[in-house]
């Protein structure tokens, strides 16, 4: 990205000054480095999303941005229905609520190295992955309605959890507003057999180990000291999700044009919150939502089961399950105003500061825990939002390192099986049914995480507490 575009507002906040359509200025967060190889794209979408109507703020991007479909990865918008604000599915992404949950295990690092090669030969068996991967689990079109309206509320009603999970979990497991009603009998039909099934491209299931603490007193109330294992899930709403942003993207094209909003961008397709396909939309999208939280319960309650065959000591405890592909109603100040504001934020992350009252009581004096996944074969970090990051960006960070090239620019690059073979060279052991896929989820096409992180700690956008280190990824 050119530099000469932006104006520097500290070290790790850019502006774009509104110009032509823009109703807002848009706001960038990262470091010179990572904004000079950002695409320019990321320039071109962030602007466009400024352009919508009834944005409030800005139109913001967190460290990890790249190009997306309409809005950038790593976009955040809000808007007021109040000021003919709308709702785009562009604005969510494809699959929708994909997101992270971890899990202490109660273990130490030392007591899972020796049996690591079972426990990964036991989690790959017990949680199905890869594309059109299904599992055992099969839903009538009555049961399919049911999840989508309880979530992971609904599976632990069904036994796949504990009550205490629900705690632990953004809406506590369960996004009201659900509709499954508005949801096609197609997308409901590509779901019925992947509940508890992880799916390909970055998702994974990762046994990690925490190898580095930054703030003691927020990594003790989360659980985390250096040598204790974790369990990350990195999944979402599957294929529902995504036929679920297929077909609203083009019903809200037309609606779009009925209501007279001007597109920057076709793919930028969208609807008044107020109007029917809004409306329609905001529902259908809920129960996606659900059907994410819901996968991840089941896929929490196969862990713990394949956990317990090979360290029958491990306690699997839900530490936080935050999503990041969504649309909330939210109260948010902007200026000197508090507003019901309808945020948008594809490729980022919540990030409540303390005393906010979404948080549990345990967490809250902390913050809230901000889950961001690193690529195949590197770290990840556990960090906590923070009260300035209200002010900055909506309550919001980044969620991962970001994609630096293309999947059909990996594949050119790296072997499969090479990676796997050098992964384990380092004692991180990968199991996964396409080779394919492992080469185009290179730990290389990605930006580098830690300078992500970094980023958005220097920002104020969240606080680090604790980086961790893969030992067992399952990779779809």
């Amino acid at each position: 990205m050119d530099l000469d575009l932006l104006n520097r507002q500290d070290e790790f906040t850019w502006r774009i000054e509104p110009h032509g359509a823009m109703r807002v200025p848009a706001v960038l967060f990262a470091s010179k480095e990572l904004i000079k190889a950002m695409d320019h794209k990321v320039y071109e979408q962030a602007c466009n999303v400024a352009m919508l109507p009834g944005i409030v703020g800005a139109s913001y991007a967190m460290p990890d941005a790249h190009w997306g479909y309409g809005f950038p990865i790593g976009g955040v918008a809000a808007f007021d229905p109040e000021q003919g604000g709308i709702v785009s599915a562009g604005g969510v992404g494809f699959d929708i609520s994909c997101g992270v949950r971890m899990l202490t295990t109660g273990l130490g690092k030392g007591e899972v190295e020796g049996v690591k090669a079972r426990l990964a030969e036991q989690l790959y068996r017990a949680v199905p992955a890869g594309v059109g991967s299904v599992g055992t689990i099969h839903l009538s079109m009555h049961e399919m309605d049911d999840m989508l309206r309880g979530g992971a509320r609904w599976a632990v009603e069904r036994g796949w959890g504990r009550a205490e999970d629900l705690e632990r979990i953004e809406e506590h497991g369960c996004m009201t507003g659900a509709r499954p009603d508005q949801v096609s009998t197609r997308a409901k039909k590509r779901q019925q057999d992947e509940m508890g099934t992880l799916g390909s491209g970055n998702h994974y299931l990762e046994v990690q180990h925490v190898d580095e603490v930054y703030a003691e007193d927020i990594a003790r109330a989360f659980g985390l000291s250096v040598g204790s294992i974790v369990l990350s899930i990195h999944c979402g709403s599957r294929g529902l999700g995504h036929q679920i942003g297929t077909e609203f993207l083009k019903s809200m094209a037309v609606a779009a044009a009925e209501y007279g909003v001007h597109l920057p961008d076709r793919e930028l397709a969208c609807a008044p919150v107020e109007s029917p396909v809004g409306q329609s939309y905001l529902g259908a999208m809920r129960a996606a939502m659900n059907c994410a939280l819901g996968n991840r319960q089941i896929i929490t309650h196969l862990s713990r089961q394949a956990f317990a065959k090979v360290l029958p000591r491990s306690d699997l405890a839900l530490l936080y399950d935050v999503s990041h592909n969504t649309c909330k109603v939210e109260q948010h100040t902007v200026g000197d105003r508090n507003q019901r504001l309808f945020v948008h934020r594809k490729g980022a992350t919540r990030a409540f500061g303390p005393g906010h009252p979404e948080i549990p009581d345990p967490l809250r004096p902390a913050g809230q825990p901000v889950i961001i996944g690193g690529s195949m074969g590197t770290h990840s970090f556990v960090l906590a939002g923070t009260k300035e990051s209200e002010r900055k960006a909506l309550s919001s960070a980044c969620h991962g390192a970001g994609r630096a090239m293309s999947r059909r620019a990996a594949l050119k690059r790296w072997r499969g099986r090479r990676l796997v073979d050098e992964l384990a060279d380092r004692g991180i052991l990968i199991r996964s049914p396409s080779m394919r896929g492992i080469a185009e989820e290179a730990p290389g096409a990605y930006k580098d995480v830690t300078e992500v992180v970094d980023a958005a700690d220097r920002a104020g956008l969240a606080r680090k507490v604790a980086r961790v280190e893969p030992i067992i990824c399952i990779k779809g």
